[in-house]
């Protein structure tokens, strides 16, 4: 009985007046599931499936192993961002404008000198990066040509996503839409007649994936520059390079990145894990683990954007110390994004041999992989539930809970335990494939039931290192934000 009430309360306060009505947080939603969709997955997906076509087992594994380490250099930049989102999100809460604008130039200068930092470490250590994967000299070799070239796309990046991190923190998930849909258009063609040596291009193969996303990063950062700077819903920010470098503000930024970063690299290093401990067991089964990972990558957008939307919403109510509202939220959010991806899950599951075969040209993998993933997948919402979670206190600038709680976690029981089910003798491929699997997927459970005892405790609401507006600012109407009668919000 306990159980069914405790379900009964939660149902019931989704429909109280607090927190945003679904159809303002399906606003919200579809621009960032759209963006997630290219981002984190249709952009791969179709990329996987470019090098696929060039019919070689060991460029596609090469190119799944590549993906996590470039899954980690997404979650890095997009660490870096979330400083930014914090902060713009709590001062155009309070009506700042003049600081929001300080923010954002502050954060260019921070992610370029962090970005060059990153795309040096990684040109420099590409061989050694690679050699630590346990694969053959030949996908070594391919694996660091292709970042070589990659690495200037990551520090393009950095530099664009901390102007995406603006847009989100002022409620803007349209523009970073667009962009990534030109972005979007930009890489796919590029991919397409780079990889293959179309209309007169050279045929680089994998090189040519690295470069598109290149060409693909450079435009959208010139494009949200050129959103950012010269655009008149902006101007209200007073967002210009005149501005001097805030030390202060790029303390603030960092002290709510760093945490960030750690938290979301070690999500990614334990995908790296994974793969360091499949790759044993030979290319074939690492090709499954590739779909696999990707055919979940795909279930797992709407969590992804459901996260992002989140963050944003949790960081300018925070400011208005609006608890129920921010608490209504994170289950209306949650509700959003368990029901989309369950039920992109169960089409996978019934039809796995349909999607897996068209990354297996030559069908030597497709017979493992349509078996694994069911087993697999069914665990997924352990992670739809840790990200939620996570991205809420993060808008609440509780940055390092999240980040000690993953550490811990990762540290004390995935890390160990996935590699005492490496070292288990037994002759059952499948059973040992799936073991591993699954214990990345129980490691966020438990970090989901640690989120869950936080937000039901008030430490959680006393974690910003700024909860007021440090300068005068004006609303879009030109009047004094802390003298006016009627403030209108800023969408």
């Amino acid at each position: 009985m306990l159980f069914v009430s405790k379900i009964n309360s939660y149902f019931s306060f989704l429909y109280t007046p607090h927190g945003e009505r679904y159809s303002i947080l399906l606003k919200y939603f579809i621009p960032e599931f759209i963006t997630a969709l290219l981002f984190s997955s249709l952009l791969h997906i179709i990329d996987a499936a470019f090098i696929a076509d060039l019919k070689s087992t060991s460029l596609y594994a090469t190119q799944g192993v590549s993906s996590t380490l470039i899954h980690l250099m997404s979650k890095i930049t997009e660490g870096l961002s979330v400083g930014t989102l914090v902060l713009t999100g709590h001062y155009n809460g309070l009506r700042d404008y003049k600081s929001v604008g300080k923010t954002v130039i502050t954060s260019l200068w921070v992610t370029f000198f962090l970005g060059a930092c990153i795309a040096l470490a990684l040109y420099c250590g590409a061989h050694w990066i690679y050699s630590m994967y346990n694969i053959p000299e030949k996908m070594v070799s391919y694996g660091v040509s292709f970042l070589r070239l990659r690495v200037l796309g990551i520090f393009f990046a950095c530099m664009y996503f901390s102007l995406v991190g603006f847009m989100r923190g002022i409620k803007n998930t349209y523009v970073p839409m667009i962009l990534f849909i030109i972005g979007s258009i930009v890489f796919i063609f590029f991919d397409y007649v780079l990889i293959f040596g179309m209309w007169g291009f050279p045929q680089m193969q994998l090189r040519g994936s690295a470069m598109a996303s290149v060409i693909q990063y450079a435009v959208m950062l010139v494009g949200a520059l050129l959103y950012t700077l010269c655009n008149k819903e902006t101007r209200a920010y007073s967002i210009g390079f005149y501005e001097t470098f805030d030390y202060k503000l790029a303390f603030n930024i960092l002290s709510l990145s760093w945490p960030v970063i750690i938290d979301k690299a070690t999500l990614a290093v334990a995908k790296i894990w994974l793969a360091m401990l499949i790759a044993p067991m030979g290319k074939i089964i690492l090709a499954s683990f590739t779909v696999i990972k990707d055919m979940e990558q795909f279930a797992f957008v709407p969590a992804l954007a459901c996260a992002h939307v989140i963050t944003f919403l949790v960081s300018n109510d925070f400011g208005l110390k609006n608890w129920d509202g921010i608490l209504a939220n994170i289950k209306k959010i949650i509700i959003i994004s368990m029901s989309m991806m369950g039920l992109i899950i169960l089409i996978f599951c019934l039809w796995p041999t349909t999607i897996i075969q068209c990354f297996d040209k030559k069908g030597v993998f497709i017979d493992f992989a349509q078996r694994a993933f069911p087993l697999v997948s069914i665990l997924v919402i352990c992670d739809l539930l840790q990200l939620v979670l996570s991205a809420a206190l993060r808008g609440a600038g509780d940055v390092k809970t999240v980040m000690v709680v993953r550490l811990a976690v990762c540290l004390c029981f995935f890390f160990p335990v996935s590699y005492i089910l490496s070292l288990m003798p037994c002759t059952n491929i499948m059973l040992k494939f799936v073991l591993i699997y699954a214990s990345f997927y129980v490691n966020n459970g438990i970090m989901s039931l640690i989120y869950i005892y936080r937000l039901r405790g008030h430490a959680w609401k006393n974690q910003l290192p700024i909860v007021e507006a440090t300068d005068y600012g004006e609303d879009l109407k030109g009047r004094d934000f802390k003298t006016g009668t009627h403030i209108s919000h800023k969408n």
